[in-house]
Order: structure tokens, then sequence, then C-alpha cells
């Protein structure tokens, strides 16, 4: 490949210039969604560990390995800024939401969140999620289904009830799904303008949906404390007394929504997909949760070890969230490579969480590697980062990890499943990683 610089480092500075290779931006994108790994591997053998692209009038520079990523992450000089980077690509639909936030402010608003997803907040979640979940899935259809759909409305329907409180029509509650789904896919688009049909415009018409949605039902859940996040988010407050406005509380009950929803729902997918092609890990899943009932209690689910080391070994092969962006507020550098102010820095987590340094034949589906005798993961600090890292870490993701378990664990006991023999999932990379035909599998009642 044909080799260009980033930017000259000033004379004297000890610093590398970062190569970009010449092939066309646009092409370099469509080539990293169609195969992220493929795509990593090989600007990784031809120009190192830091390599950059120029697409769309962005500079964008990828990190490779832990190390990177915790020079990044940790940002002890406060260099990358975590909301221009988001704002690029999500930023007219999910304005000001957490992840959209730095420094004092995200503090400030993180302290206030943080009320929401307590130790005992978090266990008056599990209850009121505990009878949806043994519901929904004792309602799966057994035969030929479509898993990441079935998990997509289970979801759905859990977000709707912990996070909302409200009892909604399956008609409002399909306008709602559709509406997140828009906007998700939009911070993707090619065509990042508004025409009529496109993913910019739909992203923009269902934010809107979103809004009114939510503006409807504020000043009810301000009046009266119910036990969900909604709820919660209209009465937190911080030790000096701030709480958060109206427009803060839509800004974040849309952004919490849309992330748990998908990132819990791309996790189950994994996990199933998994269990299916491992029948044997299936059926050690299985055994661990035969030991308890369905309503297993909030205490119990650590105990549902086997479960964990799969769901860990699923977030590793595929985290929901591919890769971390930041932008470079001043010059900077990582390891040793000048980084000029306003330059976009990517951490591709999803390529680092097969790096050879630390997990042993990182392809292969192994979730042994978590067992304390192993500890892959403890390598470095960033070596497994399926949740983020630095003071942007995911803030739900107790939250996640306990309405995945749940979900799995009826379902295991219900059920089990399979898929063809040979049969490898079709992933689409283009946003967030979704299987092309949604995990069709064979769903046997027990």
């Amino acid at each position: 490949m044909a080799t260009s610089l980033l930017a000259e480092p000033a004379a004297g500075s000890g610093l590398l210039p970062v190569p970009v290779s010449d092939r066309n931006g646009v092409l370099e994108v469509l080539a990293m969604r169609r195969d992220p790994f493929a795509f990593t591997e090989v600007r990784r053998a031809c120009y190192g560990d830091v390599f950059g692209i120029n697409a769309f009038g962005v500079r964008m520079v990828t990190a490779c390995g832990a190390e990177a990523a915790r020079q990044i992450l940790v940002n002890k000089d406060k260099a990358f800024a975590n909301a221009p980077a988001w704002s690029h690509f999500i930023g007219p639909f999910f304005p000001r939401g957490i992840m959209l936030l730095d420094f004092d402010e995200h503090r400030h608003h993180r302290r206030i969140m943080q009320q929401a997803f307590t130790p005992d907040v978090l266990r008056s979640y599990y209850a009121e999620m505990q009878p949806v979940i043994l519901d929904r899935v004792a309602r799966f259809p057994a035969g030929r289904v479509l898993l990441m759909e079935r998990f997509k409305e289970l979801t759905l329907d859990i977000a709707l009830e912990i996070f909302l409180g409200l009892e909604l029509s399956p008609a409002e509650a399909d306008r709602l799904n559709k509406a997140f789904i828009e906007t998700v896919r939009a911070g993707v688009a090619l065509v990042r303008a508004p025409v009529p049909g496109g993913r910019w415009w739909k992203g923009l018409r269902s934010r809107k949906v979103l809004e009114e949605f939510f503006y409807a039902h504020i000043a009810a859940k301000r009046a009266t404390r119910t036990p969900d996040l909604f709820s919660v988010l209209c009465h937190a407050e911080s030790d000096d007394g701030h709480r958060f406005t109206d427009e803060d509380v839509v800004n974040h009950m849309i952004f919490v929504l849309m992330a748990a929803h998908d990132t819990s729902t791309i996790t189950l997918t994994q996990m199933a997909y998994r269990l299916a092609e491992h029948p044997k890990w299936q059926a050690r899943a299985r055994s661990q949760s035969m030991d308890f009932g369905p309503f297993i209690e909030y205490d119990e689910l650590g105990e549902l070890t086997v479960l964990d080391a799969v769901m860990k070994e699923s977030l590793r092969l595929c985290p929901p969230v591919p890769a971390q962006p930041r932008v470079a507020v001043k010059d900077t550098r990582v390891l040793g490579h000048y980084i000029p102010e306003g330059s976009m820095v990517v951490i591709p987590q999803m390529s680092n969480h097969r790096d050879e340094t630390y997990f042993t034949d990182p392809n292969h589906f192994d979730p042994q590697r978590f067992s304390p005798e192993r500890a892959e993961d403890r390598g470095h600090r960033m070596a497994w980062m399926p949740f983020g890292g630095g003071v942007h870490k995911c803030i739900g993701l107790y939250f996640g990890q306990i309405e995945i378990k749940a979900v799995m664990h009826n379902l295991l006991r219900d059920f089990e499943w399979f898929v063809p023999a040979g049969y490898r999932l079709p992933m689409d990379y283009s946003a967030l990683p979704v299987p092309k035909d949604r995990l069709p599998v064979t769903l046997v009642r027990r």
C-alpha cells in the first residue's frame, strides 16, 4: 500500500509520524465495515500498531493494542475527548447523552445518574424484570425461530417495563422500537445529510418521535416516585442538591434506553449462537441452571459460573460496541506517535480482543480462558474491555449483566437449541455488530 503521513512531528520531538494509506478514504471505510478483523490485521502488518486514513474530511487514526487503549482511556493530560468523537457519529440523534459529555460536566452528570444504578436500585430493577423474563421466555415458540428477533422483543419489553414503568400498547412499543433502530443506524450513514428516505433523514425523524414520547410523560414521573429509571432520573439529586432538567432527563433516557436495548440483544444473540455451536457448553450451562429455580435470586446469579464465562467469552469475540473513538483536543502522543489536535483516534477493541499477546488461540471459543487458573483477561487492564474503560466506562454494565444472565438462565431451563452442522453466523458490521440472518435456530421445548 502506498503511504503518506498524517502530520510531521516537530523536529527533535522524538515522535514518529502516523503512516496513512493513500487509498481512497471512502474505500477504506467500506473495507473496515465489511471485515474489521482483516482490515486491522492487514494494515497493522503493513504500518504497525498506529495507522491512519483520511475520509470524509476526517483524519482518523487507529491505535491498536491494550497499551494504546490504556494511554487513550486513562487520559492523564486530558488530551482526548469523548463528545466530539461520538458526536460525529450519533450527535444529532443522541445529543447530550452521558457518553457525549466530557470532563467536569460529564463527572457532574455521572454522579447524579449513578443513583439510578446503585446496588439497592439494581436489586429493585431485578425484582421487576424477573416476572417479565419468565413470562416472555416461556412464550418463545418451539421450532424454527429467528432468535435475535425474539431477544430484541424481550429486551425492549424489559427496557420499557424497568426503565419507563409504563404500560404501552403493542403498536406504541413497535413505534418506539422502530424509532430506536433508525436513530442507531443513522449514525453510520455514508450520506450525512437529511436526504428524504436516507438513514440520516430517518434518524432525525425518529429522534423527534422519541423526544415527543418522553416529554409527554415527564410531568407524571416528576409528580410520583416509581421503581423505574425514568422516575429515578426525575428525582435524583447530587450531594449539593443539583437535579436534572427535563431536557437532561429526556436526553439521558433516550440514550440509556437505546444502549441497554441494543447491547443486551447483541450479547444474548452471540451467547445463544456460541452455545448452539458448542452443545457441550450449552449442556454444562444448563446443568448449572437446573440447580436453581426459574426465579433465581439476585445473590445467586454469581453462582452461574459457566454462564458467566460464556458471557465473557462471547463479549470478547464480539463486543456490542466494536470500537471506542476519541478526538485529540490538543497535540499529543500515542505509543510514541505524534497525534495532532483535531485527529479522531479509534481504539479497535473488537480486534484487540483477539490479540495473541493476551489470548491463547484468540479466534477460538474458549470460556475457560476466564477461569481463575488462566485469567487471560487479566494480562493487561485493557486487554478485555467490552464495556469501555476509564471515566466513560459503561454506567449500566451491571444492569446489563444481570439482565442477560436471567434471560439465558430461563432459556436454558425451558429449551434446547441447535444450528445446522457447519453453520457460521453471517455478521453485518455496518453499524453495531448484528447477524444478517437474525440467527435462525431450532428451539426444542424441554
